[in-house]
């Protein structure tokens, strides 16, 4: 009775509902034994057959019909009863449990402490184990085996060194069951070499034993000693499992042995294990990964697809195999077999939209996720703004990433390459000047990314700023880092920087070389990009497509016509690269520029496909040089017939018009744009100071410092003529005096920008202008003897390259 009474008492405190008490009466009968005596073992199976049948209602009701008749239960039924509410996720009652029960041994500990584990509670779990070896429970293999799963599920495996040693004074270390679940636990944090001296130690392997260690070597990239191991595994007799074919599939792929996977998945057909969900989804991975997707789609066909894993696998893997129409179809087989989708099937079948840059169906989806809720999903949300971003939708991009809950690097650098491959690179800086205010860790995919916006802004000191900060991190080794960084610095204007950068590379590839010779096109060093490309042919990496256009339009730049032509023969002869329209492109501007017209015409008649518009811009371009009035009027027509709207061929054949005083051609040119609503692009000039754009049009008074501005360019007027400079009148295209024709040429934009960069920066420093349009024959010349004058270097980039003006020279040669 005084037990009955204690319970009663202490039990009556935890607040049991009425309900619960209700239960009693109704399953009273249940237990099989006589109201007038208590049966503690029939309360036990009783117990235990609702844990089996998982009905913990019934489970309460026993427990208050138990603690009506004194509750006077064996340890061994008092264990049951606390699996049970472990069994059923009511913690809070086991904990309470737990605490009142009148004695405990190693079970009841080890019961509640799976429970905490289970539900993620690991603090407690530790707790409790900390407590069970201070009241000195026994400490056996259950005990080992459940704390070192604890740990591994934590992901601090490296604590099993403690446990470990307890584990080796207790005599445990051959036991299978406690060596298996050390191997698991030296695997996550590494120690492959001491989980391989546990599984020596262990005296019984057992299949489980064998395949943790198979696992962790796999899982550690110890891929031929997992093949080695399984084959021993084999020799002794062990069949294996699933999770064992899952860690050879792995080790197979490490090592590329695409012919050995094939072997093991005969074998994994023989056992039928192919239908386990854990080894299709890893024949998916091998065959995807082999680059053989077709053998995967089979793999595909044959294991269950009731799962939304293989579905997503394969999804995934079209999507990032730029088979986005295959991973789309796929997409909708899913739905018609009614597996619903996840947050990461969305993810993979968007990423195929923002490829393919389907709009509508990326909408569609995006209807989709937000009906079921999927819509504030990072990785979701991630691939909406992609697909907003691919199509040109920039504005609902930024409104998804407003309203975006959980940023992360992706999230910023989704954004910040959408308005660098749209071309805003102001919005894109902004936007990674934003990124680190929040304190997200920048990636390498962001400083490439913020590097490119310099590079297309052509503004060297956010780049050097960018390139101080990847000094400070470990991404100014990273290869896609540097190469953007050797872009930045050549577009910026920069090309020995560029070099400095490349020489430091430890290793280069073929987007570095290739970044460093049109870099040097593009700075008219023809012969600097052809020594480079000799260097590239020493080393392994083999040159591309894109490489050639380097080369070739180096040999474009700098007049190079017989080296132009030899290197456009050996990339076909030498190097098996069929030529495309960039290669034709730049062979026609060599051929015409160096005034080989006919033959340049020749060519354009010898391309096996449709000449592009840049093809006919590069003769057009070309026959404005040499004055070839007829053969420019065709060249623009042919231009015009693609694309009617293009202001810069109407200003070039007025100018050649204008250039051969046929005024009434210049007239019908300009008439003729008019009624197409085709405006001619103003000369614009800017220049950098001090963090601020100084932007300058012809004849631009609006500066705040134009009286300055124009008393510089009247003492450089003064001094340029002490030097040799003789105006040309014939770039001013407008029927006036020769003596307005020369006030005209002095306040073009260049000339602007130069007198307030001279005024402006840093004396000593070099200037950096940029220009939208062609610089005119006349600032050329005017700019070289600026440099002279002004004893500083100057550096004009306009619309086709850079020129570099020094001590009355230019880099160009006067060729361009």
């Amino acid at each position: 009775m005084d037990c009955r009474k204690n319970f009663l008492i202490r039990f009556s405190r935890r607040g049991f509902s009425v309900e619960s008490a209700k239960l009693t009466q109704e399953f009273v009968g249940h237990v099989g034994v006589s109201p007038s005596e208590f049966n503690s073992h029939a309360y036990a199976n009783a117990l235990q057959d609702c844990i089996q049948k998982d009905e913990p209602s019934r489970g309460k009701g026993l427990h208050c019909e138990i603690l009506k008749r004194g509750g006077c239960l064996d340890l061994f039924a008092w264990n049951i009863l606390l699996n049970m509410y472990v069994k059923s996720d009511f913690l809070c009652d086991a904990s309470k449990l737990f605490d009142e029960m009148p004695e405990r041994n190693t079970i009841s500990f080890v019961t509640l402490i799976q429970g905490y584990a289970e539900s993620v509670r690991f603090v407690e779990a530790i707790e409790l184990f900390v407590k069970l070896h201070r009241e000195g429970h026994e400490l056996n293999p259950f005990v080992f085996t459940t704390i070192l799963k604890l740990l591994v599920s934590m992901d601090c495996g490296e604590l099993g060194w403690g446990i470990h040693a307890c584990i080796l004074k207790l005599g445990h270390e051959s036991n299978a069951f406690v060596g298996t679940a050390l191997i698991d636990a030296y695997s996550v944090c590494g120690r492959v070499d001491v989980a391989r001296e546990v599984f020596d130690g262990i005296l019984y392997k057992d299949m489980v034993s064998w395949t943790g260690m198979v696992t962790c070597f796999a899982e550690n990239d110890y891929f031929k000693e997992a093949l080695k191991l399984f084959s021993q595994m084999r020799t002794v007799g062990f069949k294996p499992n699933n999770f064992t074919f899952a860690s050879v599939f792995k080790a197979c792929l490490g090592l590329e042995a695409f012919d050995v996977g094939k072997s093991v998945h005969g074998c994994a057909l023989k056992s039928r294990y192919e239908l386990d969900l854990y080894v299709g989804v890893a024949l998916l991975d091998l065959y995807t990964k082999s680059g053989d997707i077709d053998d995967a789609r089979w793999a595909f066909e044959e294991i269950p697809k009731k799962d939304v894993i293989p579905w997503s696998f394969m999804i995934a893997r079209y999507a990032q195999s730029d088979q986005s129409k295959e991973a789309v179809e796929m997409f909708f087989q899913m739905r018609q077999a009614l597996v619903l989708p996840n947050q990461f099937t969305f993810a993979s079948v968007l990423q195929a939209c923002a490829t393919m840059e389907g709009l509508n169906l990326g909408k569609q989806i995006h209807c989709h996720v937000i009906k079921i809720g999927l819509h504030s999903d990072v990785f979701v949300s991630n691939a909406l703004m992609d697909v907003y971003a691919k199509c040109g939708r920039m504005e609902n991009s930024m409104e998804l990433f407003a309203e975006s809950p959980h940023r992360n690097d992706v999230t910023w650098n989704t954004m910040i390459v959408g308005y660098v491959q749209l071309g805003d690179g102001e919005k894109a800086l902004r936007l990674f000047l934003n990124m680190l205010e929040y304190r997200v860790q920048a990636t390498e995919v962001t400083y490439s990314s913020a590097l490119r916006a310099c590079a297309s802004l052509a503004a060297l000191e956010p780049g050097l700023q960018i390139h101080s900060l990847t000094v400070k991190t470990t991404f100014d080794k990273d290869i896609v880092v540097t190469n953007a960084l050797i872009d930045m610095y050549a577009k910026c204007g920069s090309i020995k920087d560029a070099r400095l950068v490349f020489d430091l590379m430890s290793k280069q590839d073929e987007v570095s070389w290739n970044a460093m010779i049109s870099g040097y096109s593009m700075h008219g060093l023809g012969r600097e990009a052809l020594r480079i490309f000799d260097k590239m042919q020493e080393t392994e990496v083999k040159p591309d497509k894109l490489t050639f256009v380097g080369v070739l339009s180096a040999c474009a730049n700098a007049g190079l016509l017989d080296q132009g032509q030899a290197y456009f023969t050996s990339m076909i002869q030498d190097h098996g690269i069929e030529p495309c329209i960039e290669h034709y492109t730049c062979m026609v501007w060599l051929l015409g520029r160096g005034g080989h017209l006919d033959k340049a015409v020749k060519l354009i008649d010898e391309i096996p496909f449709q000449p592009s518009v840049m093809v006919w811009r590069a003769l057009l371009g070309a026959c404005v040089i040499h004055n070839d009035i007829e053969l420019g009027r065709i060249s623009a027509q042919r231009v015009l017939e693609m694309e009617p709207q293009d202001e810069a061929t109407h200003v070039l054949l007025s100018n050649m018009y204008a250039t051969a005083k046929r005024w009434d051609n210049v007239a019908s040119v300009r008439k003729n744009m008019k009624r197409k609503g085709v405006k001619k692009e103003p000369g614009l000039s800017w220049i950098e100071s001090q963090g601020t754009v100084h932007s300058f049009t012809v004849g631009d008074t609006s500066h705040p410092e134009v009286r300055v501005i124009n008393g510089m360019l009247e003492w450089l007027h003064m001094k340029t003529k002490k030097v040799g400079y003789i105006p040309n009148y014939n770039v001013v295209l407008l029927d006036v005096e020769d003596e307005e024709k020369e006030r005209l040429l002095w306040v073009h934009s260049e000339r602007l920008a130069l007198a307030f960069g001279i005024i402006r920066t840093p004396s000593g420093s070099p200037i950096r202008i940029m220009k939208n349009l062609r610089i005119c024959v006349d600032c050329h010349a005017a700019i070289k003897c600026i440099s002279k004058v002004v004893q500083r270097e100057i550096v004009v980039r306009d619309i086709n390259r850079f020129h570099h003006f020094q001590e009355g020279l230019c880099s160009c040669g006067d060729y361009w």
